[in-house]
């Protein structure tokens, strides 16, 4: 034995004894515990196309929010002698220059105009001489105010009609069942026809109508989670302790629904914002002066062969919107549910 010692070099005193305190800080965690949402939001900060899509929405939102007290310029006052001016920014900016092409010569639409030194467009005029930049900031906060109060009605509705439906379950559940099948078979468009008969176009008609029926998808989604998490040991402890369904619902459905939740509100905010655009779009959305998104595409289409970029601007805007919403969206999805990426 002393000489194998020997040979490792291993002498008795290299073994001491375990202590307390060396227990206690090999056992310690070296990582800090995280939380369900915080690990969610580990896992979405490492989703570049989400964080990315994140910013961008916040900026917009941001932009959106300042309109409500500062534009440009009033983005409903005409002035028919600076219409159709292209955008402009200082001087010599390649594409915001104030150039056009008029008859085949190049000139300086600002100076053939006699507008006011000093005095740019950004975007440009409009065919009656509206800052289309000024309009495109309140078009874009008035698109996104209707798909934050349309998906609000999808939350209020959707989600008490979903745990209800899935908590009861039996005869409640089948009946509550067919009465979203019936809705769901009547189109949105005659909806929202039928709500413009009854009431004046404009901003409550459009949201009432999509609050109608938007709220669809996610009371079947929270149902269908309902139906799941009911049969669960902590759910079936509450009960028998003899807790009310409506404790039970807000302690432990609605935390565990929350991705869920969160997941679709987000889907349901472009979805929103794309169908009010398509009723400006087609002439029974949001009523004149107004701009919305769908209005300002109107706008542009009627003079798209000659000025495209009356058109160009708000296409683009609602295109990033949408695909920023829909790639947050999907980050989200990916962060809650990590099984979704398998």
């Amino acid at each position: 034995m002393a000489d194998n010692l020997n040979k490792l070099k291993i002498t008795p005193v290299s073994f001491k004894p375990v202590t307390a305190a060396n227990v206690d800080e090999q056992e310690k965690i070296s990582t800090p515990s995280l939380t369900f949402f915080q690990d969610a939001i580990r896992r979405l900060r490492k989703n570049h196309a989400a964080m990315i899509s994140f910013w961008l929405l916040l900026v917009i939102v941001i932009i959106s929010v300042v309109s409500i007290w500062w534009t440009p310029s009033n983005p409903n006052a005409q002035n028919v002698a600076y219409a159709n001016l292209p955008p402009k920014i200082g001087q010599g900016i390649p594409g915001f220059s104030g150039q056009a092409n008029v008859g085949g010569r190049i000139i300086d639409k600002y100076v053939q105009a006699n507008v006011p030194k000093g005095t740019y467009y950004i975007l440009g005029t409009d065919y009656l001489g509206r800052d289309l930049f000024s309009r495109l900031m309140k078009g874009v906060a008035l698109s996104l105010l209707i798909g934050l109060l349309a998906t609000l009605f999808d939350l209020a509705i959707g989600v008490p009609y979903g745990l209800i439906s899935g908590w009861h379950g039996g005869r409640t559940d089948n009946i509550m069942q067919r009465i979203i099948e019936i809705i769901s078979s009547i189109p949105n468009l005659v909806i929202v026809i039928l709500m413009l008969l009854l009431f004046t176009p404009g901003l409550n008609s459009i949201v009432m109508a999509m609050g109608l029926t938007g709220w669809i998808t996610m009371a079947r989604l929270v149902r269908a989670e309902t139906l799941t998490l009911k049969s669960q040991e902590y759910v079936l402890a509450a009960r028998t302790l003899g807790e009310s369904p409506v404790k039970i619902a807000v302690k432990h459905l609605i935390p565990n629904l929350s991705s869920t939740i969160i997941i679709q509100t987000m889907f349901s905010i472009p979805t929103a914002i794309f169908f009010e655009a398509f009723l400006s779009f087609i002439g029974i959305g949001i009523p004149a002066p107004n701009a919305s998104l769908g209005t300002l595409l109107a706008d542009g289409q009627k003079t798209f062969r000659f000025l495209p970029y009356q058109m160009w601007y708000p296409a683009a805007v609602l295109s990033i919107i949408m695909i920023a919403f829909n790639l947050l969206a999907d980050g989200l999805r990916d962060a809650f549910d990590p099984k979704t990426q398998e």
